[in-house]
């Protein structure tokens, strides 16, 4: 029941790696707002709409698993609608980013476990599966444009 994605980038694993763990950039490309102290038990806070950031984010959540420019382990919230399914502050699901370099990039694999098997739960899985995708997309996109802070040193 696990999500489990991959994604190959033409960058190197430290700009990757920046690009998850530094909250001036993950929001160029994940969230329009953050909160991420890179260390273990450290936040991990997206915010989907900065104005209310008790809705739509990962408020609360925190690292769980850290090594620098190989692997990234943060707890997850799911957005509003599936928050009666996921948001329990005992029992969140946890996503671990991998980063493996390659001759041409990096290599990022993603792995979202900690699912339930209710139907609300299958409903927020299903919505998570193409949410990854497009993020993955994005952080790919907006590292190899060539342009703005996640390309570049």
């Amino acid at each position: 029941m696990n999500i489990s994605q991959s994604i190959t980038i033409e960058s190197k694993p430290e700009l990757v790696w920046r690009a998850w763990t530094e909250s001036d950039r993950i929001t160029e490309w994940f969230a329009p707002s953050a909160e991420i102290e890179p260390r273990l038990n450290g936040k991990f806070e997206l915010y989907f709409n900065p104005a209310n950031k008790s809705t739509m984010s990962t408020k609360g959540c925190k690292i769980v698993k850290l090594e620098p420019c190989n692997t990234l382990a943060f707890q997850w919230k799911g957005p509003d609608p599936f928050a009666a399914a996921m948001n329990h502050e005992d029992h969140l699901t946890v996503v671990e980013v991998k980063l493996q370099p390659l001759e041409n990039g990096t290599q990022v694999s993603l792995l979202h476990t900690g699912w339930g098997d209710s139907e609300d739960w299958l409903q927020a899985r299903e919505w998570h599966v193409q949410a990854w995708e497009q993020m993955l997309g994005s952080l790919k996109s907006s590292i190899e444009s060539g342009e703005g802070k996640l390309c570049c040193e």
